[in-house]
Parts: C-alpha cells; sequence; structure tokens
C-alpha cells in the first residue's frame, strides 16, 4: 500500500468494478482487521461494498489499494474530482488568502486611521492658528474634496489592472500626505487643504481595491467573511485613530500621530508588495490544495489571471446604470454612508446636548459602538456564507443581510430617540451601528457578483454616492437641528430612509451576474 499525505481540500472516492463512487453516497463499516483508523471522521460517510467491508483512513490525492471481502475489489481514491470539501475553522484562517485580506485589514485600518486623525489634531491646531468653528469644518472637509474623484477613476484602474498594485499605489500617496502634512501645516494654509484633499484622493481606491482582491481570492461561499474581516479593519481604524493619536500627541508633539501612521503605511506596503500576488495562481507560497480548493469552488475562475480584464479603460458607464441592481447597490451605499457619518460626526454632541455629559464622556459613549462593529460585521459574514453553503440562493442571502443591516439600525435609532439615560442611549447606539455591519454582507459582496469584471468602477460609483450622501447627511443634521430644534427628528428621519432603502434593495437587487454587455430597453 502506499501513503500520501492528508489534505482537508480534496474529495474521498472510492473505485468500485471500475467506478467510482462519492464517499458521501456509500456506507463505510470499519474492519477490525484493517490495521489504518480514521484520525477525521468528518470527512466522510460509511462506506461498504454488498460482497464485504473494508477499512479505509482519510488519504486524499494518491491512489490506494487493498485487499477486501472474498471478491478482492480494489479501493482507490480519486485525485481529481470536481467536488470539495470545505475546510474547517483552523485550516480558514491559517489559508493563505486570509493572510491576504489580513493585509487588507490593516491596511483599511491605516485608512481610516489617517483620516480621523485630523479630528483629534484639529484642536489644538484651531486654537494655534486662531480658526474658527466653522473654518475648522472646511479644513477637515478637505479630505473630501479629494475623496469625491478618486472611487470612480481608482475603481476603474482596479478593474484594468487589478488590486495589488492600486492598493499599494494608494496607501504609499496617502502615507506620503500624512507624513508631510506637519510640514504642510508649517508652510500654508493652501499646503495644509492641499495635503489633505491629496490623502482623500489616494483613500479613494482602497475599497474598490479591497473588493477586487477579495473577489480574486475567495469563493463565493466565502466572500462574505472575508469582507468582514476586511471591513473589520476598517472599523477599528476609526477606534485607532481616536485613541492613539491623543497618546502620540502627548509623546511626540502635535503632529507625532501624522509621522508615526504616515511610517507604518510605507512599512505595509514593503510587505505588501513582497508577500501577495494578485491573483492565488500566482501566488510562490500557496499550497496546491488550496489552489485547487478556490478554483474548483469558483463555479467559473471569472477573475483568474487577464481572463475578463476589460477591454478598454473607460468602462460602459451608460450600460452600468441602465440596470437597476445597479441602483439597489447605488442607494444602499448612500444610505450606509449617511448612517455612518451622522453617527460618527454628531453623537458625541447629540450625548452632550440631550443627555449635559461632558465631551469626553460623550466621546466614550459614542465610542463603545465602533468596537463593537467589527466583531458583528463578522458573525454577518459568517451567517451569509453559511446560508450559501447550505443551499440559500445567493439573491435571497443579499436580501436578508441587508435587511437586517438596514431595518435593524432604523428601529435602534427610533429606541435611541425614547432613551432616557446616556446609558441606554448607548445600547440603543451599539444595536444600531453593530446590526449596521451585516450590511457589508449585503450590498458590498453584491458588487462582486452582479460585474465582477466592473466590481471596481461599480465600487466607486456607489462609493461617490456614498459621499455625497455622507456630505449632505452631516452638514443637512446641523440645519436641520436649527430649524426643527430637535436632535430626535432627525433621527427619525434617518430611521425612515432605513425602511425605504431597505425595500429598495429588496424590490431590485440580486445575486446573480448581470449581463452589461447591452443595455436595457
Amino acid at each position: 500500500m502506499s501513503s500520501c499525505s492528508l489534505s482537508p481540500y480534496r474529495p474521498i472516492y472510492v473505485h468500485i468494478n471500475n467506478k467510482f463512487i462519492g464517499i458521501k453516497s456509500i456506507n463505510l463499516q470499519f474492519s477490525s482487521q484493517f490495521p489504518y483508523k480514521s484520525t477525521n471522521r468528518k470527512l466522510f460517510r460509511n462506506v461498504s461494498s454488498n460482497s464485504g467491508s473494508v477499512g479505509l483512513r482519510t488519504i486524499v490525492g494518491c491512489r490506494v489499494r487493498t485487499g477486501v471481502s472474498s471478491n478482492d475489489k480494489s479501493f482507490d481514491l480519486a485525485p481529481n474530482e470536481d467536488e470539495a470539501l470545505a475546510p474547517n475553522f483552523l485550516e480558514f484562517i491559517t489559508s493563505e488568502r486570509v493572510k491576504v485580506v489580513s493585509m487588507l485589514a490593516l491596511a483599511l485600518a491605516l485608512c481610516n486611521a489617517d483620516r480621523v486623525v485630523m479630528s483629534v489634531a484639529i484642536v489644538p491646531l484651531s486654537l494655534a492658528h486662531g480658526w474658527s468653528r466653522s473654518f475648522s469644518g472646511i479644513v477637515q472637509s478637505s479630505f473630501l474634496w479629494g475623496y469625491l474623484v478618486s472611487p470612480i477613476a481608482g475603481g476603474t484602474l482596479v478593474d484594468y489592472y487589478g488590486g495589488k498594485i492600486i492598493m499599494a499605489w494608494g496607501v504609499a500617496l496617502w502615507s506620503l500626505a500624512t507624513f508631510l502634512t506637519p510640514w504642510a501645516a508649517d508652510t500654508s494654509l493652501l499646503a495644509l487643504l492641499a495635503m489633505r484633499a491629496v490623502v482623500g484622493l489616494a483613500e479613494g481606491v482602497a475599497l474598490p481595491a479591497m473588493n477586487n482582491m477579495v473577489a480574486r481570492w475567495f469563493p463565493q461561499t466565502e466572500r462574505a467573511r472575508a469582507v468582514a474581516i476586511a471591513m473589520g479593519g476598517f472599523t477599528s481604524g476609526n477606534a485607532i485613530g481616536l485613541v492613539l493619536s491623543p497618546i502620540l500627541m502627548s509623546q511626540a508633539g502635535i503632529f507625532g500621530p501624522f509621522v508615526i501612521f504616515g511610517l507604518s503605511g510605507f512599512l505595509w506596503v514593503l510587505v505588501w508588495l513582497s508577500a501577495t500576488s494578485s491573483t492565488p495562481d500566482r501566488h510562490p507560497q500557496i499550497s496546491k490544495y488550496e489552489l485547487e480548493y478556490i478554483l474548483r469552488e469558483k463555479q467559473k475562475p471569472l477573475l483568474m489571471g487577464n481572463k475578463h480584464k476589460p477591454a478598454t479603460v473607460i468602462p460602459p458607464f451608460r450600460r452600468l446604470l441602465s440596470k437597476m441592481p445597479t441602483w439597489s447597490i447605488i442607494v444602499a451605499n448612500a444610505m450606509h454612508s449617511w448612517g455612518f457619518f451622522v453617527i460618527l460626526s454628531w453623537m458625541p454632541i447629540y450625548f452632550n446636548s440631550v443627555y449635559h455629559v461632558d465631551l469626553r464622556q460623550a466621546s466614550w459613549f459614542s465610542a463603545v459602538p465602533w468596537s463593537v462593529m467589527a466583531f458583528t460585521g463578522y458573525l454577518g459574514g459568517l451567517l451569509s456564507d453559511t446560508l450559501i453553503q447550505r443551499g440559500t440562493s445567493v439573491t435571497l442571502t443579499r436580501k436578508i443581510l441587508q435587511s437586517i443591516g438596514f431595518i435593524a439600525p432604523g428601529i435602534a435609532l427610533i429606541g435611541l430617540t425614547a432613551a432616557k439615560s446616556p446609558v441606554m442611549a448607548s445600547a440603543w447606539l451599539t444595536l444600531a451601528i453593530g446590526m449596521k455591519s451585516f450590511s457589508h454582507s449585503g450590498f458590498l459582496v453584491n458588487l462582486q457578483e452582479i460585474a465582477p469584471q466592473y466590481s471596481g468602477v461599480l465600487h466607486g460609483i456607489s462609493n461617490t454616492a456614498g459621499t455625497f450622501a455622507a456630505i449632505l447627511g452631516t452638514v443637512g443634521a446641523g440645519f436641520f437641528v436649527e430649524l426643527v430644534g430637535s436632535f430626535q427628528g432627525f433621527l427619525l428621519l434617518t430611521s425612515l430612509l432605513y425602511f425605504l432603502s431597505a425595500l429598495f434593495y429588496i424590490i431590485f437587487s440580486t445575486g446573480e451576474r448581470v449581463n452589461f454587455d447591452e443595455a436595457a430597453l
């Protein structure tokens, strides 16, 4: 009998009378005469033949022949069948593809840390330069000037050149701009505004590049978890920036965080370029079993290599915007960004004005939910992948997760308006933000499914809509409160928009690939 290595990614088949029989369809009875025992019973069911019982151990990737019963039938393992066994949790988290998405999570953490550091530094900068509150708001909004422009252009480049190289350029550019911010602030106000705009310009490619890499590296049954891991880094970046910035300022001066975060980005780029590849088949260290599992799980390897690289750099914008599934994602992203930035920007002031807690306590009350969001986001991804693995259609799965991600926060915001204490308000806010993360396994994964060859530019289009919605919601909240005199009224409006956006997504979204080669009539 020959021996071979064990692989969790290869199915076990039995060869009886010149026929391969899948292990799941026959009955195995272990013979006491067979010297080997199974070490992984969950890999197969009991197997038997009419003429006798056999012993079989979980050896994969080679042919095993042993005498059985009176007819001496041979049992072979089929190494090249199409069916693949899903890896267990330990195999998943130690795989090369999870290492790739972990690097993406670190990049997105840096992305948000570099974004929010100015919200901490703006206080001493305003005091040093005598800026008014309105002018301080203009300085902070300079980030969005660049962020408005780059998602569509960046997404187009991601679709054409791939996520690896565009993500590397993006991190390098925004890290350089962050590193040079102290110099810009000391040079002139115009230089400072320009540098922050460059940070926004470079960060606009981050999410489209992340989506592109996830689509290339992960089969559909794992993509929601992969996006959840990456977005966990994104939401954790808020906490990292807000917590570390004051500490670094106290030790290294007002510009300490900009220098440290900028240098961290350069280090990330070096590791990213040397340790990852744009597709699994180009990775030098990936095992053949993991590669085969990724390829086998993809019914059609749409994104491997350059087989489906767009013919031109300019995408078919009119055809992309002619389909309602595209608009379901645009609306979902816009509502997601509206809620995200309204809560991020206004909740500390809300706690201060409604519950009369000081700003330091208000920051803690409003910061706790963001720590929960990364965890609940992974739970949402796990639920999504489990539903698909158990036979739920991709379309229904996306609608379920997106509904949870919008309807639950809408209900929680209603509860927030009725809360009588800051503790209860923080609990409702935590529920709203935590359940909001389920939408990462809704519209955010859906981008890869309806148009894998255009997922980058679609993400860019929806991100731009989300940025407009974020500006409108953040600025509109202030005007609404001045005109109506009620924060609660604006939260109820946001709740209503959540419900309407969920309904729109349920009606018009799909988990199937959409034909963008011809425009809708």
